[in-house]
């Protein structure tokens, strides 16, 4: 649809905005993730899963995403709650497009998915109308081909408006919302999640920030979408620090290694510390530690003692220099005058 909005039409579009994840005019991977629905803010679209697997119950992915293992030729249903928290009556879309892991980001690709497990999903109702504060239930059903292959596959549950009136009514707003799919797909019981922390370190950032940088990998059979701390104990004069939140990527895929990193105070000692690494993805949790310390620990106030030393230094050999060549032109002198001396008798 075309055309330019009136005012008040227009005004009201605008206020209509999709919670958390936004993809704008067309195409592009957006990071996606789930809120619950207390988290909506007012003046948003919000999606939130209603079901969850019995097996699920250790896997807190479960409580907010899709996820499954199931054997070929099954079938799965999820229930999923829209709220609108607009003034206005919205129309929401729903339908299941293709995501994928990379570099510790769950990426949602915009629009229909053909792979897989989004060809395999469907969403009833495809469309819905949310009044001013209203809500609405759909059912996500993925039907697991009877010739599935073993492994997991990652997808996104779409709910999508669409504003075709932004400014001269050419340019089409399109505001997602997303919940993920995990949907693994094999005999027996689901494959046994795992990780390692491979690895803790000291570093220091461009800007000069000391950093506790652990390397974590996925040694399982699920994806993981993980959390942590680091703690420092024995450091300079018995001191210890913490515990500071690791960073690392939303999700952690199959196979992949990625660095956690903690970025600490400038004004940390440099150490040495021990660095204790926590690690948890659901109910699994791994421990590691180092002795650390951070490298070309200089603070500002230790950078300038050097300089003033180095200056004092400098200072202090340039009047040697001075005081040895003032020597050497009072030798230089006497000698002569000796020497005139001599010759006079």
């Amino acid at each position: 649809m075309r055309g330019r909005a009136g005012p008040a039409r227009g005004r009201r579009r605008r206020r209509v905005a999709v919670a958390v994840a936004a993809g704008i005019a067309a195409a592009g991977a957006v990071a996606v993730v789930a809120p619950s629905a207390s988290a909506v803010p007012p003046g948003s679209i919000g999606l939130q899963l209603l079901d969850a697997p019995a097996a699920g119950r250790g896997d807190p992915r479960a409580q907010l995403y899709v996820v499954d293992h199931v054997a070929p030729g099954t079938t799965i249903r999820r229930r999923v709650r829209l709220t609108n928290t607009t003034a206005s009556t919205v129309r929401v879309a729903m339908y299941a497009g293709d995501a994928a892991i990379r570099h510790g980001a769950f990426l949602g690709a915009a629009g229909r998915g053909r792979g897989e497990p989004s060809s395999w999903a469907g969403i009833v109702p495809a469309v819905s109308r949310l009044r001013a504060g209203g809500g609405a239930t759909a059912t996500v059903t993925v039907r697991v081909p009877d010739d599935a292959a073993p492994g997991e596959r990652y997808g996104i549950a779409w709910a999508e408006v669409r504003d075709a009136a932004v400014g001269d009514g050419r340019i089409t707003q399109v505001s997602r919302v997303g919940i993920r799919l995990y949907i693994s797909v094999g005999p027996g019981a689901a494959p046994a999640a795992d990780f390692a922390i491979e690895a803790v370190r000291a570093a220091r950032s461009a800007d000069g920030l000391p950093m506790v940088v652990a390397t974590v990998r996925n040694t399982g059979g699920r994806a993981l979408d993980m959390n942590g701390t680091v703690r420092l104990a024995r450091g300079p004069g018995g001191l210890s620090a913490g515990p500071f939140p690791a960073r690392l990527g939303t999700t952690l895929a199959i196979g992949d290694t990625e660095r956690v990193t903690t970025v600490l105070d400038r004004k940390m000692p440099s150490g040495p510390w021990v660095a204790r690494v926590t690690m948890r993805s659901g109910v699994l949790e791994r421990r590691a530690h180092a002795t650390i310390s951070f490298p070309g620990g200089e603070t500002p106030a230790d950078h300038r003692l050097v300089v003033v030393v180095v200056g004092l230094g400098l200072l202090l050999l340039l009047m040697l220099l001075a005081a040895a060549a003032a020597l050497r032109r009072r030798r230089r002198r006497r000698a002569t005058g000796t020497t005139l001396y001599q010759n006079a008798d």
